[in-house]
């Protein structure tokens, strides 16, 4: 390494600023010693002795401080260990300052109970969240995504036990960073659970999830109170108004298979409704298809179309209670809205509603101390049957009417 060099890099470093005054012909000139005077540093004993072994060859210099200027530099001259020993800390120190982010490494992820049975497309999409949908497909056409060190296509479902390969992706900050400030952790009453599934009875007024204006709901709110749960996601979902069963799966296989009964139509859904108006059959099938919009105001509403989609709700008479009636529906079809605009749509709005409803008779229902009086729709989902998708045994769960809605039917009996 040239001299000229070495004193350059050890004069420019920050904590040898430069001298007020600079003339750079002068300093530079003035700056190279003499031989003498680097053999005397070199060899500080006698000018004939040797360095020792291991020493640095590099000849030094010294420098005077009130010469130079140099605060840090003693006024004697200092060895070629101490010089190297001063430039490994300012390496260390500069290193300090500067921290490099960390790119991304290859990933090896075992699939357990919480995946095993998902797509694997879908799997990526959880795995590396804020990566685009494009680039997820392209790594796995690319083969860069392994699975048990081999190839596999989008439609790949994993297995237990796998193994996959996830190349070095940027993805997005985590989840918590991206999950509300604060999710307060709730309970709700359990009507069932086991490890595969879970069942709550789910109040009316709280959404099932976030979104669309509300911050948390009923899945969130249990994912923070079962921290230990890897895997919770719903079922199926109800209204935020709506009261009733709610029902989460704690496995993957136990989500798929209750899917599958869903779309079999081989899952029993019952809800109790009070409607306004005279409820004549004691049973009626209405088959209205239901088309979805969005408001000038940017709510999602439901309506009777003719190109909407297939939609069947059977309705039974429970009870009647002039000028209102107690309805059970019974679902073949889950569509957004289904029951309240069905009700609705056969001119016996739901008590409560506060979008397809009557109004001014939710007004008045809803003024304190208004007997008979309720002040949240009357839709609860009361009854829920199915095959347990691990077990293979039938489940009957039922939820009792809130006290609420209990109440307002004992003013309409004159209890």
């Amino acid at each position: 390494m040239e001299f000229g060099l070495i004193a350059k890099k050890f004069y420019n470093h920050r904590l040898y600023p430069r001298p007020a005054r600079c003339d750079r012909s002068g300093l530079w000139a003035n700056f190279l010693p003499t031989l003498r005077d680097v053999r005397a540093l070199a060899a500080p004993g006698s000018p004939d002795e040797q360095p020792a072994r291991g020493a640095s060859k590099i000849p030094f210099w010294g420098m005077h401080r009130q010469r130079w200027g140099f605060g840090m530099i003693p006024a004697t001259a200092i060895s070629v260990g101490q010089i190297i020993f001063i430039m490994n800390e300012l390496g260390k120190s500069r290193q300090k300052m500067v921290v490099p982010a960390s790119a991304p490494q290859v990933r090896l992820v075992e699939v357990d109970d919480g995946s095993a049975g998902q797509r694997i497309d879908n799997f990526l999409l959880r795995e590396c969240k804020g990566v685009p949908k494009s680039h997820v497909y392209r790594i796995l056409r690319s083969g860069e995504v392994r699975v048990n060190k081999g190839r596999v296509d989008a439609a790949y479902r994993l297995a237990l036990g796998d193994i996959v390969r996830i190349p070095p992706v940027r993805v997005a900050a985590s989840a918590a960073d991206d999950a509300p400030a604060h999710v307060p952790a709730a309970t709700f009453p359990v009507l069932f659970e086991d490890d595969y599934l879970l069942a709550v009875d789910k109040p009316a007024g709280v959404a099932v999830h976030g979104g669309s204006g509300v911050s948390f709901g009923v899945i969130e709110q249990l994912r923070r109170a079962m921290p230990q749960q890897k895997f919770l996601e719903l079922v199926h979902r109800l209204d935020r108004e709506t009261s009733g069963i709610l029902l989460l799966a704690k496995k993957r296989a136990a989500l798929v298979g209750m899917h599958e009964q869903i779309r079999h139509n081989r899952m029993d859904k019952r809800y109790l409704a009070c409607v306004s108006g005279a409820w004549r059959e004691r049973q009626r099938s209405v088959k209205a298809p239901l088309y979805k919009y969005v408001t000038a105001q940017g709510e999602r509403r439901v309506r009777v179309q003719e190109d909407g989609q297939a939609s069947h709700t059977v309705f039974r008479m429970v009870e009647t209670l002039p000028p209102y009636t107690l309805l059970e529906a019974e679902l073949k079809t889950g569509r957004t809205h289904q029951i309240r605009v069905h009700l609705a749509h056969c001119g016996t709005p739901i008590v409560g509603d506060d979008k397809y409803g009557d109004f001014t008779l939710n007004k008045s229902l809803a003024r304190p101390g208004a007997k008979p009086g309720i002040k949240r729709m009357f839709l609860h989902a009361w009854r829920l049957r199915f095959t347990h998708p691990v077990l293979d045994t039938p489940i009957a769960l039922e939820a009792a009417l809130p006290p609420e809605c209990e109440q307002f039917l004992n003013q309409l009996r004159g209890a």
